[in-house]
């Protein structure tokens, strides 16, 4: 039984030290895009798409569910629909800068690009609109 709990643990400490330079390699190649300013409503995708749910109303039941990691993002009047990511480690949430915005109108700015046919922004800056 100890022996496998050694064998465990030298696997994980292995796949960390394979994961750590991949993870460095892959930080600083982001994607190109440009600095733009974008104006909209922060939603929750799963209540608004999924389920028609939104607006003032549906503000705590969106900012409980950013707490459980269903994802923000900003609806703009035109249909855009602009998902934050981050920059610094992939997985990273960033709900944390837009759920005291749920289900308000912001601008944000940051840098905007193309990516699988959707629109995502880094966001620098949030403020209410």
């Amino acid at each position: 039984m100890l022996k496998q709990s050694f064998i465990a643990a030298g696997a994980a400490a292995l796949a960390l030290a394979v994961a750590t330079p991949a993870q460095a390699q892959m930080m600083g190649k982001g994607p190109k895009g440009e600095e733009a300013t974008v104006t909209g409503h922060v939603i929750d995708v799963s209540c608004k798409f999924g389920h028609g749910l939104s607006g003032e109303k549906h503000r705590v039941c969106s900012q409980m569910c950013a707490d459980k990691g269903i994802p923000l993002a900003i609806l703009t009047d035109d249909g855009k629909l602009y998902i934050p990511v981050s920059e610094g480690m992939p997985g990273q949430s960033e709900n944390g800068q837009l759920k005291e915005f749920a289900e308000q109108k912001v601008t944000i700015k940051g840098k905007v690009f193309e990516a699988g046919g959707a629109h995502a922004v880094i966001i620098e800056s949030v403020k209410k609109a």
